[in-house]
């Protein structure tokens, strides 16, 4: 408020203290209103922005005043309205907060003549002064409880759990003794309530203080089921859906309780949890999410891609801007979920990703290759292409996501279109391969940032083969596997040099040698098409040598040997193999695109021709 309103030296105190306390009113008032104003966001942010202005002019002239108890109740009233408005509107609560609360704190002593002129003492000090004084006049303890509750928002949006719970301590006196539970010193914190003819405040006290309440309850309940204390994190989300919590937060909360039944084996109780948070109306992404994981769990195939698709929709549905809130509430508080989080539902490629590689998995190729083609549409048409190593949490990068459209679109029998997929992968990234065999030892140096980029190019021409032969193409099918091999035995997994997530994933010993096998025992079937068993033999037994005990390689290497009728080779052979323990259980460590190529390769009937070649072979050493 200007000078011109409000006399810098009023005739009475008294008569000032009504003219102050009225305009304190007023602004509260337009406050208030902003909640229900209609017009667009940026105007009424600009109406906030006023109101906060005359509410520091408001501050700033009772500041200038000798600190005094009459005053002080209206002083920290202006005060709690100045950092709720403006912790409303920056939508955070900046460092320089701390500033305005330490002010306060100081007034109060300086009324009381408590504090030196030079004090250096920090808030944590100053809140025990304060506290502690004897001689602290009742009529300040409710606007000094509301500042407590704006300093405990302050601690718990910074972590500083620890001053809080002092805080609380002292707030609460002996009654909890030296009881650390911050949900118990908060539920046994009681504020003392406005007097009716007490200057207007945004936030009491008791709202704030039920603020806190839940949002603690909120923050360690997700924490506990992120670490698996899942007793434990029911117990503090049922604290939080009862506190006074948001519809937003709500959805949270339910959610995360179906998250805790699902993992506790208990998935119909979770599917009522996620029933009533999709009940609430707010964003149903993220119970979308959890349903379609408990649809997993339960085997209901069906059930699990209707709500990863409705999670599609969900995510690409634009939201209108949400009313301006003049309060601090729940959701301030709580930090964004991390991305591994069950509580993170992504983005809408994510998501679609998450539809078509569970299409995909689930043997549904035709659907899978359609939302695959969506969702490189969506991701190739932007400004930018993420190239470069994911995070596991985040998914395949776009080379990975083209190979499993590819694989998908084979799988759907659209060879041709798989042929164009990779065509564009090879474009993207066979420039930055070596061109010559000289040049590789020098591969490293210039795919440093992308360590994947053999193993992405050696894939594309696995499976371009794999589409050339489902196309009755053999030439152009032998061509494209040797092309693979020969990168393939090139790519070092011993190379430590280079030890990024991608590489554990992509470059993993364990990959290198499947894609080997795939393209060995793919090649060497081509060879068997076309008449060629010798060349073929030679692939099968090298792909047995890469991986012992693989048993699609045993497979085709005895059928092999016995078409040549080089039975005693075969015996040998299964001998040697029978003693070895089986290789290829690593499917769930495995690329989805390269799981899909193993499984084109996977004899229906291997299992039933190895017994049946063993009894043969046992047969005859009997006679």
């Amino acid at each position: 408020m200007s000078s011109q309103v409000i006399p810098a030296f009023p005739k009475t105190f008294s008569s000032s203290l009504d003219l102050w306390r009225e305009k304190n009113d007023q602004l509260v008032k337009q406050a208030k209103q902003l909640s229900r104003d209609s017009r667009p966001s940026l105007r009424r942010q600009q109406s906030a922005q006023n109101t906060l202005e005359g509410l520091r002019e408001l501050l700033l002239t009772l500041q200038g005043l000798p600190a005094a108890v009459p005053a002080l109740p209206l002083e920290l009233t202006v005060l709690c309205n100045c950092i709720i408005l403006r912790a409303s509107l920056v939508q955070a609560f900046t460092e320089d907060l701390t500033q305005d609360l330490q002010r306060g704190l100081e007034r109060v002593l300086e009324a009381q003549h408590h504090l030196e002129p030079k004090s250096q003492q920090g808030l944590k000090e100053l809140w025990h002064s304060v506290l502690s004084a004897s001689s602290l006049p009742p009529e300040l303890l409710p606007a000094l409880h509301c500042l407590a509750s704006l300093q405990a928002v302050f601690w718990m949006s910074t972590d500083r759990l620890e001053d809080l719970s002092l805080l609380l301590q002292t707030l609460n006196g002996s009654q909890t003794e030296t009881s650390e539970d911050l949900l118990l010193l908060l539920k046994s914190w009681s504020p003392p309530a406005e007097e009716s003819h007490a200057p207007l405040i945004l936030q009491d006290a008791q709202s704030l203080r039920d603020v806190l309440l839940t949002a603690f309850a909120c923050r360690q309940g997700f924490q506990e089921l992120i670490t698996g204390s899942l007793p434990h994190a029911q117990s503090s989300l049922h604290e939080a859906a009862s506190g006074l919590c948001p519809p937003s937060v709500l959805v949270q909360v339910y959610t995360a309780l179906g998250t805790c039944l699902r993992k506790m084996g208990n998935p119909q109780r979770a599917l009522l949890y996620l029933t009533e948070a999709l009940k609430v109306g707010t964003a149903c992404a993220l119970p979308l999410l959890e349903a379609s994981r408990v649809y997993r769990q339960l085997g209901d195939r069906a059930a699990e891609l209707e709500s990863l698709g409705l999670l599609v929709e969900a995510l690409s549905a634009t939201h209108s801007s949400e009313t301006f809130k003049s309060l601090i509430e729940v959701e301030s508080l709580l930090p964004q979920p991390d991305p591994a989080s069950p509580l993170h539902c992504g983005t809408q490629s994510q998501a679609k990703h998450l539809l078509a590689s569970r299409c995909l998995q689930t043997g549904r190729a035709e659907d899978a290759a359609e939302h695959y083609l969506d969702l490189l549409a969506m991701l190739l048409g932007g400004s930018e292409t993420r190239f470069s190593p994911p995070t596991s949490s985040l998914g395949p990068c776009i080379p990975e996501l083209c190979l499993e459209a590819a694989a998908a679109l084979i799988q759907a029998g659209r060879a041709l279109d798989a042929l164009t997929v990779c065509e564009e992968l090879l474009n993207r990234t066979s420039s930055l391969l070596p061109k010559m065999s000289s040049l590789w030892e020098n591969a490293r140096k210039r795919t440093k940032e992308l360590p994947c980029c053999p193993v992405w190019v050696s894939a594309t021409h696995l499976l371009q083969g794999q589409a050339w032969s489902q196309l009755k193409a053999q030439k152009e099918a032998l061509s494209e596997f040797s092309q693979c091999l020969e990168l393939l035995f090139r790519t070092l997994p011993e190379d430590k040099e280079q030890g990024s997530d991608c590489e554990q994933k992509c470059r993993s010993d364990v990959a290198l040698k499947q894609l080997r096998v795939a393209a060995l025992i793919s090649r060497g079937l081509e060879w068997v098409a076309s008449g060629q068993d010798t060349k073929a033999l030679s692939d099968f037994l090298l792909s047995v040598q890469i991986c012992p005990g693989n048993r699609d390689g045993s497979f085709y290497l005895l059928q092999t040997l016995r078409r040549l009728e080089r039975k005693n080779e075969a015996s040998v052979f299964w001998r040697e193999a029978r003693s070895q323990l089986p290789q290829e259980d690593a499917a769930g460590s495995l690329p989805l695109y390269l799981e899909t190529c193993l499984s084109w390769i996977h004899p229906p009937n291997r299992e039933a021709f190895l017994e049946e070649f063993g009894t043969s072979v046992l047969e005859s050493c009997d006679l």
